[in-house]
């Protein structure tokens, strides 16, 4: 016997966390979501990972209303005994550790 509860939890763990519909996200993106030195707002990736919603869906909402991956800073090359070591960690993992919404995004 299948109670609802756990057939609901099935489906999160495929969609990455619980479904949310567009005004949902909203919500969600708008709560997580600090100012940006853009003017616009930035929301971490870290924060939407720990709010238990579909990650994908937040992604691709942010990335629908003009949201875009914040580039990282390009490592600065130093002297000294490990910068080789560092300079190999710096370019290492891609991932988007913030996401930048215009400001226009959540109203």
């Amino acid at each position: 016997m299948t109670h609802a509860h756990e057939h609901d939890s099935e489906n999160d763990h495929e969609t990455g966390g619980a479904s949310l519909d567009d005004e949902g996200l909203r919500v969600l993106v708008a709560g997580l979501a600090r100012p940006h030195r853009s003017g616009g707002r930035v929301i971490e990736r870290a924060s939407l990972l720990a709010s238990g919603a579909d990650f994908r869906a937040a992604i691709a909402w942010i990335e629908a209303h003009g949201g875009k991956p914040e580039q990282r800073e390009a490592a600065r090359p130093r002297g000294g005994v490990h910068s080789p070591r560092l300079a190999d960690i710096a370019t290492g993992d891609q991932t988007p550790l913030r996401f930048v919404l215009p400001a226009d995004a959540l109203s």
